[in-house]
């Protein structure tokens, strides 16, 4: 008898309806919601990120090792390393005032954090394991629902206990708490640095946070539970001739090799090239290189891991062609890395240091890196670690920046600028953060000194200890002078 079509074949029960919730998820997951509320600040960066980090790992390999019932976990050291880095990068809330930063860390801890539960490489794509334990928060809504009801109707009634117990402890608290606070000045002043003045925006922020961090750690939870299938380890199927990658490759080698040849004054010109270029700005020299270079960066590692992943790689005249050709290719790409540093370092030191170019040169740097990692690649002609390694060193790269201080840095070499005689732009300096203050306190002179850092400090609230920020807390212990003389 023939199968019906494929459209009237009944649809597989969704993922959340086959896989069980196991009994911890729920408890964990919701005491990571609870800290994340109570410690998040969500509008600065502060020490309650890492807490809530901290919280939220916490909850997921305890809810894991509890639902296996002694038998072996799917984290490993490999998990701890990107989970690892993931709270690294959340720690530094509690060094650096830069918004700007720690949004780009929280990015960078978000992707760290899916990698560290993903584990090994999955049959999607390398996007969905950086973005899977957000993807997985979605998913595990009616997941969590349906255990949340299943045990509301428990016949033992464990949950009416529950709710009891904690809203007799919330009881109690709101009781003794304002009792206790009343009756001792020491006490009261500790209740008030701890709990925050509420009113209907704390209570939405709570809610709000506890929604999304308990989300999280149930979504990670909710891959564990039921991971994606691994990829497979087989080599993929390759062309048989080297004919139609031989020809292309060795042509693009040779463009490139021209290029550089005839361009390598150029190149490393320097200033010299900008002044001599009439059509040409400074600013515009250095974008076109940058653009150029990205352009050029995604197309050459498309090329390559399209080489590694499909041509013919059988015999060893086909394996010592793809050395060859792409190692040489690399090798010419990483020249144009560092001529575009070259070209940006020239141009910081005619017209300034900023953060949109030190970014640039950051960004730059993690290219020369990822074709560094390509060359090391083309030893087994192996590229399936590549992309994890590449996600890996621009996380490092930022981790790196981010405990170098990239503010204070910026501001460092415009005030050498300053120094030798060089125009500075104090307005931009004034919109940096108090990472800025240690060294613009030092250096600039009165009355400067005082416009910058009352612009730079202008708005700054005191912190609940959450918030605790290292910068915005030694930032205010320095004194002002008087900003009579500001503009």
């Amino acid at each position: 008898m023939a199968a019906p079509p494929v459209l009237l074949q009944p649809l597989p029960p969704p993922k959340s309806a086959v896989v069980p919730l196991p009994s911890a998820v729920l408890p964990a997951a919701g005491l990571a919601g609870v800290a994340g509320a109570l410690l998040l600040p969500v509008d600065r960066p502060g020490i309650g990120w890492l807490l809530s980090g901290l919280a939220v790992t916490a909850a997921v390999v305890v809810a894991d090792r509890r639902s296996r019932d002694g038998k072996p976990g799917a984290l490993t050291w490999r998990n701890a390393g990107w989970a690892g880095l993931a709270l690294a990068l959340l720690a530094m809330g509690t060094l650096r005032a830069s918004e700007w930063l720690f949004v780009l860390c929280v990015i960078g801890a978000v992707v760290a954090g899916s990698l560290a539960v993903v584990g090994e490489r999955t049959v999607h794509s390398v996007l969905y394991d950086m973005l899977a334990v957000p993807i997985e928060a979605v998913r595990a809504v009616p997941w969590v629902g349906r255990g949340a009801g299943r045990f509301a109707a428990r016949r033992d009634g464990v949950a009416r206990r529950i709710a009891l117990a904690v809203l007799a402890a919330a009881g109690l608290v709101g009781v003794f708490v304002p009792l206790l606070a009343s009756a001792d000045a020491a006490f009261a002043a500790v209740v008030n640095a701890v709990v925050p003045e509420l009113s209907v925006a704390t209570l939405v922020r709570w809610c709000s946070v506890f929604a999304v961090v308990t989300s999280v750690a149930a979504g990670a939870c909710y891959f564990l539970a039921a991971p994606a299938p691994r990829a497979s380890a087989d080599r993929p199927r390759r062309t048989k001739y080297g004919l139609e990658w031989t020809v292309p490759l060795g042509v693009l080698v040779v463009i490139f090799g021209v290029f550089v040849a005839v361009r390598l004054v150029v190149l490393f010109g320097g200033t010299e090239y900008v002044l001599r270029t009439g059509n040409l700005t400074s600013a515009e020299y250095a974008r076109g290189g940058f653009w150029q270079l990205c352009a050029v960066t995604v197309l050459t590692l498309a090329i390559v891991a399209a080489a590694l992943r499909w041509a013919p790689n059988a015999t060893k005249a086909d394996r010592l062609r793809q050395r060859v050709l792409l190692g040489t290719l690399s090798a010419l790409t990483l020249v144009l890395v560092g001529s575009a540093l070259s070209r940006m370092w020239t141009y910081q030191e005619a017209y300034g240091f900023t953060v949109l170019r030190l970014l640039v040169e950051v960004c730059e740097l993690w290219f020369g890196a990822v074709f560094v990692l390509v060359l090391l690649a083309l030893v087994r002609l192996r590229s399936a670690w590549l992309p994890r390694a590449a996600i890996g060193t621009a996380a490092a790269a930022l981790l790196v920046l981010a405990v170098l201080d990239p503010e204070r840095l910026i501001a460092d070499a415009n005030l050498d600028r300053a120094a030798a005689g060089k125009p500075l732009d104090d307005r931009y300096l004034a919109r940096f953060s108090a990472d800025v203050v240690p060294v613009v306190s030092a250096r600039l002179p009165e009355p400067l000194r005082t416009c910058v850092l009352s612009q730079v400090l202008h708005g700054d609230t005191p912190d609940g200890w959450p918030a605790w920020n290292l910068s915005r807390a030694a930032a205010r212990d320095v004194t002002l002078g008087s900003p009579a003389g500001c503009r």
